[in-house]
């Protein structure tokens, strides 16, 4: 079973199992569960179902695994001849999300 859930302004397809990044969360702690209630679509391989535009009493239930950087972004802006140099770099914090469950009330696994 998938589902298509939507947390902040993304949107990801899942399945049970699966790992993925969100966006930084400062409260969550490894071990514990987050759940995600905004779901757009769900289904298997032989039926499936589409909110308009969620799907009432859907869950995605997921563990949180991790909270770590990003690869740091560097950013060097220069201008010849002018004597204008800027250096600047950001590193994104996310946090690791293992899928442990679809809940979607009337579609069977």
């Amino acid at each position: 079973m998938f589902a298509i859930f939507e947390d902040g302004s993304h949107q990801y397809r899942v399945e049970a199992g699966d790992t993925l990044r969100v966006d930084f969360r400062e409260a969550a702690k490894p071990g514990e569960a987050l759940n995600f209630d905004r779901v757009l679509a769900a289904g298997t391989d032989s039926s499936g179902q589409f909110g308009r535009p969620l799907i009432e009493g859907a869950t995605v239930v997921g563990e949180v695994v991790d909270t770590a950087y990003d690869p740091k972004i560097e950013v060097g802006k220069f201008k010849r001849r002018k004597g204008y140099i800027r250096h600047n770099g950001h590193t994104q914090k996310y946090t690791a999300v293992k899928i442990t469950g679809i809940n979607v009330p009337g579609l069977a696994e």
